[in-house]
Protein backbone atom coordinates (compact mmCIF):
# COMPACT_ATOMS: atom_id res chain seq x y z
CA UNK A 1 0.00 0.00 0.00
CA UNK A 2 1.97 3.42 -1.31
CA UNK A 3 0.57 6.38 0.04
CA UNK A 4 -2.92 5.76 0.35
CA UNK A 5 -5.48 3.98 2.44
CA UNK A 6 -8.55 1.44 1.82
CA UNK A 7 -12.47 2.19 2.66
CA UNK A 8 -12.39 6.34 2.31
CA UNK A 9 -15.67 7.30 3.31
CA UNK A 10 -16.06 9.77 0.38
CA UNK A 11 -19.45 11.28 1.91
CA UNK A 12 -17.75 12.79 4.73
CA UNK A 13 -18.18 16.62 4.74
CA UNK A 14 -18.89 16.45 0.84
CA UNK A 15 -16.13 14.31 -0.41
CA UNK A 16 -13.48 16.40 0.99
CA UNK A 17 -15.20 19.59 0.99
CA UNK A 18 -14.37 21.63 3.69
CA UNK A 19 -16.89 23.73 5.25
CA UNK A 20 -16.67 25.89 8.56
CA UNK A 21 -17.65 29.33 9.77
CA UNK A 22 -15.20 32.04 10.65
CA UNK A 23 -13.05 31.10 14.24
CA UNK A 24 -14.65 28.39 14.86
CA UNK A 25 -12.58 24.99 14.91
CA UNK A 26 -12.98 22.71 12.04
CA UNK A 27 -11.20 19.01 11.88
CA UNK A 28 -9.40 18.46 8.75
CA UNK A 29 -9.15 14.73 9.62
CA UNK A 30 -12.03 13.00 10.42
CA UNK A 31 -9.85 9.76 12.18
CA UNK A 32 -10.90 7.26 10.29
CA UNK A 33 -9.40 7.78 6.80
CA UNK A 34 -7.57 10.14 4.28
CA UNK A 35 -10.71 12.10 3.18
CA UNK A 36 -9.98 15.23 2.16
CA UNK A 37 -6.50 14.84 1.60
CA UNK A 38 -4.19 13.36 -1.30
CA UNK A 39 -0.60 11.39 -0.92
CA UNK A 40 2.26 12.79 -3.56
CA UNK A 41 5.61 10.77 -3.34
CA UNK A 42 6.11 7.20 -2.21
CA UNK A 43 5.63 7.86 1.43
CA UNK A 44 3.07 5.62 3.15
CA UNK A 45 0.19 6.97 4.86
CA UNK A 46 -2.24 5.12 7.22
CA UNK A 47 -4.84 5.82 9.73
CA UNK A 48 -4.78 3.62 12.49
CA UNK A 49 -6.35 3.80 16.07
CA UNK A 50 -7.60 7.39 15.11
CA UNK A 51 -4.46 8.57 14.02
CA UNK A 52 -2.58 9.50 10.93
CA UNK A 53 0.60 8.00 10.45
CA UNK A 54 3.78 8.49 7.74
CA UNK A 55 6.20 6.74 7.49
CA UNK A 56 8.68 6.31 4.48
CA UNK A 57 8.43 4.03 1.41
CA UNK A 58 10.37 1.03 0.36
CA UNK A 59 13.80 2.02 0.03
CA UNK A 60 13.93 5.22 2.53
CA UNK A 61 11.35 6.61 -0.33
CA UNK A 62 9.81 10.10 0.90
CA UNK A 63 6.63 11.63 0.30
CA UNK A 64 4.45 14.42 1.38
CA UNK A 65 0.27 14.24 2.35
CA UNK A 66 -1.71 17.67 1.23
CA UNK A 67 -5.11 18.76 1.85
CA UNK A 68 -6.98 18.82 -1.44
CA UNK A 69 -8.31 22.34 -0.80
CA UNK A 70 -5.96 25.23 -0.21
CA UNK A 71 -6.20 28.13 2.74
CA UNK A 72 -5.12 31.82 3.07
CA UNK A 73 -5.62 33.21 6.68
CA UNK A 74 -5.85 30.70 9.58
CA UNK A 75 -4.62 28.82 12.38
CA UNK A 76 -4.12 24.84 12.38
CA UNK A 77 -4.04 22.83 15.17
CA UNK A 78 -1.79 19.92 15.21
CA UNK A 79 -1.57 17.59 17.94
CA UNK A 80 1.05 15.21 17.02
CA UNK A 81 3.80 12.83 18.16
CA UNK A 82 7.05 11.44 16.26
CA UNK A 83 9.27 7.93 16.65
CA UNK A 84 12.41 9.69 16.37
CA UNK A 85 15.36 10.06 14.91
CA UNK A 86 12.53 12.42 12.52
CA UNK A 87 13.10 15.03 10.10
CA UNK A 88 8.86 16.13 9.43
CA UNK A 89 7.16 19.06 9.44
CA UNK A 90 3.67 20.70 8.77
CA UNK A 91 3.82 22.22 5.71
CA UNK A 92 1.23 25.40 4.93
CA UNK A 93 0.67 27.62 2.08
CA UNK A 94 1.75 24.90 0.08
CA UNK A 95 1.84 25.69 -3.78
CA UNK A 96 4.99 23.50 -4.94
CA UNK A 97 7.77 22.38 -3.42
CA UNK A 98 9.52 25.42 -3.78
CA UNK A 99 6.86 27.66 -2.98
CA UNK A 100 5.48 27.00 0.38
CA UNK A 101 6.19 27.10 4.50
CA UNK A 102 6.67 24.36 6.80
CA UNK A 103 6.34 24.87 10.68
CA UNK A 104 9.70 21.90 10.98
CA UNK A 105 9.74 18.59 13.23
CA UNK A 106 13.17 17.94 13.27
CA UNK A 107 16.48 18.00 15.31
CA UNK A 108 18.93 19.88 12.95
CA UNK A 109 22.83 20.26 13.47
CA UNK A 110 24.21 23.25 11.37
CA UNK A 111 22.47 25.37 12.03
CA UNK A 112 21.08 23.99 15.58
CA UNK A 113 17.37 24.00 15.18
CA UNK A 114 14.56 22.20 16.38
CA UNK A 115 10.91 21.87 15.98
CA UNK A 116 8.89 24.42 15.61
CA UNK A 117 11.15 26.34 13.49
CA UNK A 118 9.93 28.11 10.45
CA UNK A 119 11.31 26.93 6.97
CA UNK A 120 10.96 28.27 3.46
CA UNK A 121 12.06 26.35 0.66
CA UNK A 122 15.32 28.46 -1.51
CA UNK A 123 15.23 30.83 1.91
CA UNK A 124 15.96 27.90 4.56
CA UNK A 125 15.38 29.19 8.17
CA UNK A 126 12.75 32.39 8.46
CA UNK A 127 12.71 31.43 12.69
CA UNK A 128 14.86 29.01 14.36
CA UNK A 129 13.72 27.72 17.92
CA UNK A 130 16.99 26.78 19.40
CA UNK A 131 15.36 25.41 22.40
CA UNK A 132 15.24 21.72 22.51
CA UNK A 133 13.12 20.95 25.60
CA UNK A 134 10.15 22.33 24.32
CA UNK A 135 9.41 18.85 22.58
CA UNK A 136 7.97 16.23 24.47
CA UNK A 137 10.23 13.19 22.69
CA UNK A 138 7.50 10.33 23.76
CA UNK A 139 4.56 12.33 24.09
CA UNK A 140 1.74 14.28 22.65
CA UNK A 141 2.62 18.28 21.19
CA UNK A 142 0.62 20.30 19.93
CA UNK A 143 2.04 22.81 17.10
CA UNK A 144 -0.37 26.36 16.66
CA UNK A 145 0.59 27.91 13.19
CA UNK A 146 -1.41 31.23 12.26
CA UNK A 147 -0.95 32.87 8.54
CA UNK A 148 -2.76 36.16 8.53
CA UNK A 149 -1.65 38.14 5.71
CA UNK A 150 1.99 38.05 5.43
CA UNK A 151 2.38 37.56 9.31
CA UNK A 152 3.39 33.86 10.62
CA UNK A 153 3.51 32.33 13.60
CA UNK A 154 4.23 29.11 15.17
CA UNK A 155 4.26 27.85 18.21
CA UNK A 156 4.84 24.28 20.01
CA UNK A 157 2.93 23.14 23.72
CA UNK A 158 2.67 26.96 24.36
CA UNK A 159 5.59 29.22 23.64
CA UNK A 160 5.78 30.86 20.65
CA UNK A 161 9.15 29.74 18.38
CA UNK A 162 8.30 32.05 15.33
CA UNK A 163 7.33 35.05 14.29
CA UNK A 164 8.19 36.91 11.13
CA UNK A 165 6.78 38.69 8.53
CA UNK A 166 6.74 37.00 4.89
CA UNK A 167 4.84 37.61 2.45
CA UNK A 168 5.59 35.37 -0.49
CA UNK A 169 2.47 33.36 -0.63
CA UNK A 170 -0.65 34.61 0.10
CA UNK A 171 -2.23 30.80 0.10
CA UNK A 172 -2.11 27.34 -0.45
CA UNK A 173 -2.29 23.47 0.82
CA UNK A 174 -1.45 22.36 4.17
CA UNK A 175 0.47 19.07 4.44
CA UNK A 176 2.88 16.92 6.19
CA UNK A 177 6.14 15.70 4.96
CA UNK A 178 8.40 12.50 5.10
CA UNK A 179 11.79 13.09 4.94
CA UNK A 180 14.33 11.08 2.90
CA UNK A 181 16.96 9.69 3.89
CA UNK A 182 18.30 6.03 5.90
CA UNK A 183 18.84 7.38 9.12
CA UNK A 184 14.88 8.32 9.61
CA UNK A 185 14.05 4.47 8.26
CA UNK A 186 12.50 4.08 11.24
CA UNK A 187 10.93 7.82 11.82
CA UNK A 188 7.26 7.99 12.38
CA UNK A 189 4.77 11.36 12.12
CA UNK A 190 2.05 10.05 14.00
CA UNK A 191 -1.12 12.86 14.39
CA UNK A 192 -4.12 12.48 16.31
CA UNK A 193 -5.80 16.41 15.70
CA UNK A 194 -5.61 18.72 12.93
CA UNK A 195 -8.36 21.09 13.15
CA UNK A 196 -8.35 24.94 11.45
CA UNK A 197 -9.98 27.71 11.64
CA UNK A 198 -10.66 30.47 8.64
CA UNK A 199 -9.46 34.21 9.80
Amino acid sequence: MKGTVTGLAAGWMGAGAFAAEDGKWTPLFNGKDLTGWKPEGKAVWTVEDGCLIGAQGPGAAPGDLFTEQEFGDFEVRVVYKVVWPANSGIWFRYQAPDKSYQADILEYRKPEAYSGTIYCPGKMFLAINGDKALEKKDDWNTMLIKAQGDHLVVSLNGRVTGDVHEGSYAKGRIGFQVHPGDEFKSMKIIVREVSLRTL
